[in-house]
């Protein structure tokens, strides 16, 4: 039987402890997890909020990604690819689409698009001579507007493998605006060969 969210967290809670703190367990047991266990504590588990708080987007809340310009270094008819400004690894990409979808309300020609493109940007990212991943990530928990991340872990750094790279970026000081410029330019560049058009980089927004 599948548990619903009150019984999903009453089963949590007989894991917990007085204080509805769960263990630190199987991520704070990796090798590449980026804190020292001693001294951590897991914050305590709140309960469920049913229904859950409207994203961005939805709800009457406005959407920011239909009115702002991130300056895209690559985009087509229906998708953007933009930098963020700030980043400890050395390139961080947002793939968005530019219409106003999320990810299980595509169209099938959009979702066949997503598809190849997410395969594009990733071979694009790990052709470039340093980087040896490229990470591909969706949560979508703040915003309804469909936005796929790609992170690129540096090559020779096998300590950052993995789903912590995300916590090692924000560990990280920013990498020198002009080493990620040129990486997304290659990035657009290499896309643009398949399609659309790539852009001078421009100062993006996290």
């Amino acid at each position: 039987m599948v548990m619903n969210p009150e019984q999903f967290y009453a089963h949590a809670m007989r894991a917990a402890d007085d204080e509805g703190r769960l263990p630190l367990s199987r991520m704070a047991g990796w090798e590449v997890f980026p804190f020292e266990p001693d001294g951590l504590r897991a914050v305590p588990l709140a309960a469920p909020e049913l229904p859950e708080p409207s994203r961005a987007g939805e709800g009457g809340r406005p959407c920011p990604a239909c009115s702002t310009d991130r300056g895209p270094v690559w985009s087509d008819e229906h998708w953007r690819l933009s930098p963020l400004r700030e980043s400890g690894v050395p390139l961080i990409l947002l793939l968005e689409s530019i219409a106003h979808y999320d990810l299980a309300d595509l169209p099938d020609d959009r979702a066949a698009e997503l598809g190849l493109l997410t395969v594009a940007v990733a071979r694009a990212i790990e052709a470039l001579p340093h980087i040896a991943r490229a990470h591909v990530s969706r949560w979508g928990d703040g915003g309804s507007h469909l936005h796929v991340w790609f992170f690129a872990r540096p090559a020779g750094f096998a300590q950052l493998r993995g789903t912590c790279l995300a916590l090692w970026d924000d560990l990280l000081p920013d990498v020198p605006p002009d080493e990620r410029d040129r990486d997304a330019a290659a990035v657009a560049a290499a896309l643009a060969i398949r399609g659309g058009h790539a852009h001078p980089p421009a100062a993006a927004s996290r």
